[in-house]
């Protein structure tokens, strides 16, 4: 039997970190180990438990959240962890900085249960989340300043149906949308998708939404 993904929630306030322990802990292949209500403890907690993925509020005492997520998932960090950025504020600039600083993915609080679980589900594999509500719209501002590293144009080392699925990726589609999109199965998308990630030499779908933007590959 595999081995469930293990979480840690962090959030200054009590009755969210409750909440969403009960709801993770509900979960068969998924197990809350550890909860905590500001970013220092996150970090020295995460450090001490080494959980598959942060559940990580921005908003908190000693440490905000971005911060947090910088020491743990930032450049330059070693081994770092997988962090998923809940927050109530659908804040640009909030979505910018949690992806600057190494988050993974990033949802709102207001979002339902199944879309937090399939939220933490999808950071664990170490793929990228963004609420889709937000993807478009944050890369379109942010684009220029979430830089990805120097890499080749898309146009120039893809192949038409690996441009097709990154075009698909960077409107937000997850893994299963593009494969009923193109008429795929979802293991052979995922199969084009980390193609395409090392043949542009990126680390995850977040720079390949960045990269289809600045590139102009995506309007």
């Amino acid at each position: 039997m595999t081995a469930p993904t293990r979480v840690l929630v962090c959030d200054d306030q009590a009755l969210i970190r409750t909440g969403f322990t009960t709801i993770i802990d509900a979960q068969p292949d998924l197990e809350v180990v550890g909860s905590c209500g500001d970013g220092r403890a996150a970090v020295d907690l995460a450090r001490q438990v080494r959980p598959d993925v942060v559940v990580m509020d921005v908003r908190m005492p000693v440490l905000d959240g971005i911060e947090a997520t910088r020491l743990l998932a930032g450049p330059g960090v070693v081994d770092p962890v997988r962090v998923l950025v809940v927050t109530t504020f659908n804040l640009d600039e909030h979505v910018y900085e949690a992806l600057r600083a190494g988050a993974s993915g990033f949802l709102l609080k207001d979002a339902p249960a199944d879309q937090l679980l399939a939220g933490i589900r999808t950071v664990a594999t170490g793929a990228a989340l963004l609420a889709p509500e937000v993807t478009r719209r944050l890369v379109g501002r942010y684009a220029s300043r979430i830089a990805p590293p120097e890499t080749a144009r898309a146009d120039d080392v893809l192949s038409p149906r690996e441009l097709e699925v990154l075009r698909l990726v960077a409107a937000g589609l997850s893994n299963s949308e593009i494969a009923a999109e193109l008429v795929l199965s979802p293991e052979t998308v995922k199969t084009y998708v980390s193609r395409l990630l090392t043949k542009l030499d990126l680390r995850d779908r977040v720079q390949a939404v960045v990269h289809a933007y600045r590139t102009g590959l995506v309007p």
